[in-house]
């Protein structure tokens, strides 16, 4: 994970980017990986008692995991900018969280205040959001109120526009057909190329000792699946066609079920998870 796959900004709108599309988004998009969940679990077994901030939550997928991996879990904060989404997220913990407690914050992740004092998250956390966000001040705002031998988290796989398959590239020539060359990103913008890596942003931070730990994995996707998950991105979600958006995915829907050839659609990639320490941190 050397680079965000999308261009960071500090002053997006979750509401405007994804508000209408939460219960996609819960669907539709992937979660993590059992042993990405087990690693990030690892890191805490030797904390009396385990809090977690997750940044950019979404629909919860980070908690989700971890809760089976991390029972002894005390407290979550869920921090996003859409409250649709957070409402998502507290509803799918509600019912496997046990006696952890949880609390929301709808804001910008560098603007974040924990809801009560003692709180000290000992694990932070970040997936497939962290290019959206004010990078720089989000790891400030994270040595602010972190406890002392934290462990911040930046994770992601990249999206299937940077899939390279046959399949996801006449995907993407689809897209552009309808929307042009450049790759649309943000709320009415486009992709302008990758900017610092991730891994500058967090030697510049007070999380300065970094590792990364790479997660092969295999996905089969059923062609009205890719549809749902299109539906999710800032490069084809709905907004963007102008009322051109039911053509769109019946074209779309063509195309994958050529692909598909009846069978299902694959996708190999790699999730990438840095963790991230104060210098003398616990390994």
């Amino acid at each position: 994970m050397t680079r965000p796959d999308q261009p960071a900004s500090g002053t997006v709108s979750d509401d405007a980017l994804f508000g209408p599309e939460a219960a996609d988004y819960a669907r539709y998009r992937p979660g993590l990986p059992d042993a990405a969940a087990h690693l990030l679990a690892a890191t805490q077994h030797d904390v009396p008692a385990p809090v977690l901030l997750d940044l950019g939550t979404g629909t919860g997928q980070v908690p989700r995991a971890l809760l089976p991996a991390l029972p002894g879990l005390v407290h979550i904060d869920l921090v996003d900018l859409n409250g649709a989404m957070l409402e998502a997220a507290r509803a799918a913990l509600e019912p496997v969280r046990g006696a952890c407690t949880v609390d929301v914050f709808t804001g910008a992740a560098h603007t974040f205040a924990p809801a009560a004092p003692g709180r000290a998250p000992t694990l932070i956390t970040c997936c497939r959001s962290f290019h959206w966000m004010a990078r720089p001040e989000v790891l400030s705002t994270a040595d602010r109120v972190a406890a002392p031998r934290a462990v911040v988290a930046i994770m992601g796989d990249g999206s299937l526009w940077t899939h390279e398959a046959d399949w996801t590239a006449a995907l993407r020539e689809l897209i552009q057909s309808y929307l042009g060359e450049d790759r649309r990103a943000g709320t009415g913008g486009t992709y302008a190329g990758p900017g610092r890596s991730y891994e500058d942003d967090l030697a510049d931070s007070a999380f300065s000792e970094v590792t990364e730990h790479r997660f092969p994995l295999s996905r089969a996707w059923a062609p009205e699946d890719v549809l749902g998950y299109l539906r999710t991105t800032s490069f084809a979600r709905p907004a963007l066609f102008a009322g051109h958006h039911h053509d769109f995915e019946a074209a779309a829907l063509r195309l994958l079920q050529e692909h598909a050839g009846g069978d299902v659609l694959e996708e190999d990639a790699v999730f990438t998870v840095l963790l991230a320490r104060r210098p003398g941190g616990a390994a």
